[in-house]
Formats: structure tokens, C-alpha cells, sequence
């Protein structure tokens, strides 16, 4: 609680304050995706002032949305209680009124709001001026960053919340501290998390084709697989932050994914954002150095890519059958960075068991989707009545890739003489088949919590048969 007269007002500032994210950037993310035919129309809004563009955009964020943008806990309780006290809780933002009026109607116990209006945009010194004017007996002051100091500099007292040392010292060079609500910069667990870092690992396919094409001991193949490995994971990153992006308006209403660093507010939207350009730069720089022919297979995965991001993810069925088409391009990717031989069993086993294994990551969501009492998957096209049929298409996917596996034994890998001891690959079908029947009896027992490629990373036996599956090729090579 504050120790000052409860007559001076608490006044708090919104972005990265009562808020753990950016109004502006949200309304601008929601702007686009809603109205993507009137985006042409913000570069002349920006001529006309920084205002008329946070109002025009401001129009597309609903109620609904206002209630989902994460909040700091800390400080809403800290408010409620003042407010509960008898102190006069103010909003002052240099976001847009309607904005202000939308997070007044989530948050009761502000009575007064200030902000920005068409006219003026208030910011730092603007905002200053309004807040002091509108409160001459003084008032504390609660916000995040420097934009703030003109308006530390006219309170009584202020509220810090942030992490910079440096300028909670030029702070309390300027008024007293009432209070510190301290959040964490984004360390590598969350970068981790947010860029998928863990996700790599499936761009590994890029070396299956070295491998299986005998250039196993090329170094330059090696040096050209690593940089398509690198460029592709770069991409693949900046694709899921803006995955993350699109459906940022869902995953904040999921019971899982409003955990994830964008949603939740732990990194950025600007981050993301800048990310995202960075890290898709980056991994076209990489392509092309290496050959037209992999900047050409980058650009077809991104555009999938997106497309899938922004519709085809909503299409049932249609969005599994993209999933393990991006797995196969990884593949496409390898041949062509590697220079080998193109394999049509390679690619039609490919799309079999990614398949099947998208199939799976859908069984899961819609399992998890019923056992919270819901009909339909956010940002998806499932039902909860979808569930055998995606079932059905995941177990016949698992069969059919068992069926290529061994058709490819039979008519080209024994008959080659690739192999010295070509009856070791005997194995393979078996380890498949009880790999894959193992994960669909734990998803539909809905004991398969995360995306099946994950889940192999961190599973014992997966990995315990992944093991075997390398004895057995080293078995059959020597």
C-alpha cells in the first residue's frame, strides 16, 4: 500500500505497465490480419500524425481483445487495493482513447482516464503537462521507461516497473520511490521458447539425404548440408514467430499456448517483429551462398509457409497434409544442397510418416480440447466430433509408411547392392511400426502432451529405438 494521503491519485501508465505489451503494436497486428484490404491506407495516415494512425487502428481491437492482453499482476493488485482504499486510480497513455476506454471496462477501479485523442498525441513532456494540469496538488506515478521521467519529474512519487538499475537510480534523482515491480528481461529460456530453438532438430532431415546418397565422407557436402541446416532453422524461426504473430489473438485464449513467451508478454511484439526480418534476411544471405537452387526451395518452404499460417491451418485436414509437406521440403532441400541422386521412396515415405505424425499432433489438440470442456479448437477447424476420423487418416498413414518402408527393401535398396548386409534392414519396419503404434496409444489415451516430434526428443523409448534404428544402418553398411 502507498503511505501518501489517499486524496493524491495513483496514475498509471498503460504499455509495459498496467500492461506486460504494446497497445499500439497489438491494434496494428490485429489491423492487418482483420482489415488486410485498408493497409495501404497507413502510410497516408502517417503523414497526417502519429495520432490518426493509433486511432485508425485502434478500431479494429475489440473488448474481447482488451481482455486477453496480459497484465502485471502485481500492479493490478496494487491498484484494486488503493482503489479499495478510497485513492482515485487514473490511467494516462499516450495510447488511443478508445484503447483507454476498452482496458477501463476490463479494469473498474480506474475512474479517470487521459490519453491520447486524434488531435494530440500524448506523449513523454505532452503527457507531462496533462497529468500535472489535471492533478496541481501532486500525484504518484507509476510506468516502465524513460519516456516517463518528464512525468516521474512532476510527482510526488513514483512507481517503478522495469529492470534497469540505471534508471531506477535517475528516478530517485528526480522524486521518491514508493515502490519497485520488478520483471525479467528476456534471458535464453525464453528466446529458447520463443524461437523454438528446440524445433531444430527436425531440419536434421537436410543430412538424411547425405547420408543415404553415399557422400557421407565428402566434406564439402558436409560444409553445404551445414549452411541449408542453418539457413532453413533461421527461417523456420522467424516462421514460427510469425506464426505466433497471426494466431497471438488465440493462443491468449488457449489453455496451453497463452503461456508462450509473445502471448504472455515476455518477449515482445517489436522483438518478434524485428526478429523475424533479421532471421529470414539472414537465412537468404546463407542460401545464397550456396546456390540459386536453395534460395529457391527457402523461398517455396516460406511461402507454404505463410500460407499456412494465415489460412491453410484453419482448413481441416488440409493443414496436416501442409505440415508434412514442409517436413518432406526438408528433405528436397538436402538433396539439392547435397547433390545426390533424387529418391522418389525417400519423399513418398517422407509425406507417409509426417503424415502420421501431424495427423497425431491434431489428435492430441482435440483430445486436450474435449478434457476442457470445449467444441472446437481455437484458430483451428477441428471439432470435437473430428476425433476418429483424424484418427483414422493418422493410423492408415502409419500403415501405408510401413508398407513403403518395406516395397523399398524389396524393389531398390536390396536388389542395389548399397548395402553389404542388406537383411539388418529387416529391422527397420519393425522399429518403425512399434515407434509409431506407441505414439498413437499414447495419443489416444491423451497421454501425449506436446507435438510428436518433441515428444521423441525427450522420450526414452523413442530414443531407445532411434538407437536401434542407427545399429541397424551401420549394421547393414559394414
Amino acid at each position: 500500500m502507498l503511505d501518501h494521503d489517499l486524496a493524491i491519485p495513483l496514475v498509471i501508465d498503460l504499455d509495459q505497465t498496467l500492461l506486460a505489451t504494446d497497445t499500439f503494436h497489438e491494434s496494428l497486428l490485429l489491423f492487418l490480419r482483420r482489415r488486410p484490404a485498408e493497409a495501404w491506407k497507413v502510410p497516408g495516415w502517417i503523414f497526417s500524425g502519429r495520432a490518426i494512425v493509433k486511432h485508425r487502428v485502434a478500431e479494429a481491437v475489440t473488448d474481447d481483445d482488451a481482455a486477453f492482453f496480459p497484465a502485471r499482476r502485481g500492479l493490478v493488485a496494487l491498484a484494486e487495493k488503493e482503489a479499495a482504499r478510497g485513492r482515485k486510480i487514473v490511467l494516462a497513455t499516450a495510447a488511443d482513447y478508445t484503447i483507454a476506454e476498452r482496458i477501463q471496462r476490463r479494469f473498474p477501479f480506474i475512474q479517470e482516464l487521459i490519453a491520447t485523442s486524434e488531435g494530440q498525441n500524448l506523449k513523454a513532456a505532452a503527457k507531462a503537462e496533462a497529468v500535472a494540469a489535471r492533478f496541481p496538488d501532486g500525484f504518484v506515478y507509476a510506468g516502465d521507461s524513460k519516456a516517463d521521467l518528464p512525468v516521474w519529474s512532476r510527482a510526488i512519487a513514483a512507481i517503478f516497473v522495469g529492470h534497469s538499475a540505471a534508471l531506477e537510480r535517475e528516478i530517485r534523482n528526480r522524486t521518491s520511490l514508493a515502490a519497485v515491480f520488478p520483471t525479467k528481461p528476456a534471458g535464453f529460456r525464453t528466446l529458447r521458447r520463443g524461437l523454438r530453438l528446440h524445433q531444430w532438430a527436425k531440419n536434421a532431415l537436410v543430412f538424411v539425404p547425405l547420408v543415404l546418397g553415399g557422400k557421407a565422407h565428402d566434406p564439402t557436402a558436409w560444409l553445404c548440408a551445414l549452411g541449408g541446416f542453418l539457413a532453413l532453422s533461421l527461417l523456420a524461426s522467424a516462421n514460427y514467430v510469425l506464426n505466433d504473430l497471426s494466431d497471438l489473438s488465440e493462443d491468449r485464449r488457449h489453455w496451453s499456448k497463452k503461456s508462450r513467451p509473445i502471448a504472455s508478454g515476455d518477449l515482445s511484439v517489436a522483438f518478434a517483429i524485428s526478429f523475424a526480418v533479421s532471421a529470414g534476411l539472414c537465412a537468404f544471405g546463407i542460401a545464397a551462398l550456396i546456390g540459386t537452387a536453395c534460395v529457391f526451395v527457402l523461398a517455396l518452404y516460406l511461402g507454404i509457409s505463410l500460407a499456412y499460417s494465415v489460412w491453410l491451418k484453419r482448413q481441416p485436414l488440409v493443414d496436416i497434409f501442409v505440415l508434412a509437406s514442409l517436413f518432406t521440403i526438408r528433405l528436397g532441400l538436402g538433396v539439392i544442397v547435397s547433390h545426390v541422386v533424387f529418391s522418389p521412396w525417400l519423399f513418398v515415405f517422407s509425406m507417409f510418416i509426417f503424415l502420421s505424425l501431424s495427423a497425431a499432433k491434431r489428435q492430441t489438440e482435440i483430445t486436450r480440447m474435449v478434457a476442457h470442456g470445449l467444441q472446437e479448437t481455437p484458430g483451428r477447424g477441428y471439432r470435437a466430433d473430428d476425433r476418429e476420423l483424424v484418427l483414422a487418416v493418422g493410423v492408415g498413414a502409419m500403415l501405408a509408411t510401413i508398407l513403403v518402408m518395406v516395397i523399398y527393401l524389396v524393389e531398390e535398396a536390396f536388389p542395389a547392392g548399397f548395402y553389404k548386409q542388406p537383411y539388418f534392414l529387416w529391422g527397420f519396419p519393425i522399429v518403425l511400426f512399434l515407434w509409431l503404434a506407441r505414439i498413437w496409444l499414447l495419443c489416444h489415451r491423451g497421454e501425449l502432451y506436446d507435438d510428436p516430434v518433441a515428444f521423441a526428443l525427450k522420450d526414452k523409448a523413442s530414443l531407445l529405438y532411434g538407437g536401434i534404428m542407427v545399429a541397424l544402418f551401420v549394421a547393414a553398411l559394414v
